[in-house]
């Protein structure tokens, strides 16, 4: 939404908005929002929203007691779900200290920075997702149970594919909100479903995985459901991923540097998989069904760390990362992403043979936080407080 202040005031009268969600994440990408009346919004964004730091997660250090959101307008969506009269629009936001300057621990504008040096180095990065996630039914006092929604499994259809419905809605609500999607299945598991959306530039390809989880788990409650995202939910059944397609071009789209970049990534990934995978679940999810356990990249295998699909008629060639999975923070995973590339872009590096283990991801999560810490790219890129902030 791209309006001067004033015409954006006149929108919100002829609107009848009458409620602002101010939205940010914590460190580890937790959504967060604070609702401010369509009178305060002027102020909010000449002077910012003071919040109490001390009680987000990664964000209580003394020092940052205070901190101070300032609405970036150009995120504005309408909230579908809620009231036509008194309407909702949420926006994201930028995040400061009192004095105005940049707090270090905003991992919006850590991927911002990560996009401003990649355009100083003339790479353009697109990012698409596939996430998936289960549906599961609810007891009689509506707290979540771990009873699948259907038992039906990859690509079925209904009657045996119960989350059809589901699925639509939450497709219908994220256009709405101005998110295409590509397409929406049932996955391999019992009531657990994918939907894919088109790629975009890495700020707003993050800001949609906000509202994408956002908007899946405000449906399935609508049905009676709860939608878990988590990396392995079922112990016998396979886990979620949060697979992330990568591009990497110049702006003139003359030159590809994807095999540079993925050779950048498969060298760091080992040291900083915390930053993908950052719980328990997230390595009882490696190397079970399509799930990766060893560093390599293929053409054809889904099961390899790093995927090439097919170009198809559009000859669309890209890398897809399968080892990301969705309680990670999408600004995070997306800026490691692009450091990672411009790495292997810098320095031309070239790609093992097709197939080719470099090793294996960790395998416990206290093995990849300490990898985390330790690496001096990752705490030279994300800066010590950040990467302390995260792991710690």
């Amino acid at each position: 939404m791209d309006y001067s202040l004033s015409e954006f005031m006149q929108y919100i009268e002829e609107e009848d908005i009458k409620f602002i969600k101010l939205t940010f994440c914590d460190v580890h990408g937790v959504p967060k929002n604070i609702s401010i009346m369509p009178n305060e919004l002027e102020d909010a964004i000449a002077n910012g929203i003071p919040i109490n730091a001390s009680l987000i997660p990664g964000f209580g250090q003394t020092v940052y007691s205070d901190l101070f959101l300032h609405p970036d307008i150009s995120t504005t969506t309408l909230v579908p779900w809620r009231p036509e009269n008194g309407r909702v629009i949420r926006m994201f936001c930028d995040i400061t200290l009192e004095d105005g300057s940049p707090f270090p621990i905003d991992t919006r504008r850590v991927l911002q920075n990560a996009v401003k040096k990649a355009q100083e180095q003339g790479v353009d990065f697109t990012f698409g997702s596939r996430i998936e996630f289960y549906l599961f039914k609810t007891d009689d006092n509506g707290e979540p149970t771990r009873i699948p929604y259907d038992n039906a499994g990859y690509m079925d259809i209904a009657p045996q594919d119960k989350g059809e419905n589901v699925r639509r809605e939450i497709c219908l609500t994220l256009e709405r909100m101005g998110i295409l999607p590509i397409n929406s299945h049932h996955e391999a598991g019992p009531g657990q479903n994918q939907i894919d959306f088109v790629g975009n530039t890495p700020v707003k390809a993050a800001d949609n995985v906000l509202t994408y989880i956002s908007v899946v788990k405000t449906i399935a409650a609508r049905y009676g459901l709860v939608a878990d995202f988590s990396p392995k939910p079922l112990p016998d059944a396979p886990g979620n991923g949060f697979h992330v397609n990568v591009l990497a071009k110049d702006p003139k789209g003359e030159k590809d540097y994807l095999t540079a970049a993925i050779a950048g990534i498969l060298n760091h990934i080992h040291d900083t998989t915390f930053f993908f995978n950052n719980s328990e679940h997230s390595y009882r999810r490696f190397g079970s069904g399509s799930a990766p356990l060893d560093i390599s990249w293929n053409k054809d295998n889904h099961g390899q760390l790093i995927r090439i699909p097919p170009a198809g008629p559009a000859k669309r060639i890209y890398a897809q990362l399968r080892s990301p999975d969705a309680l990670a923070n999408p600004y995070l995973v997306m800026a490691l992403l692009i450091y990672e590339c411009l790495d292997g872009i810098s320095k031309s590096m070239s790609l093992p043979e097709d197939g080719q283990s470099l090793g294996t991801l960790p395998k416990s999560l206290n093995e990849a936080r300490e990898l985390a810490l330790k690496d001096e790219f990752v705490n030279e890129v994300f800066g010590k407080e950040l990467v302390e902030a995260y792991c710690r």
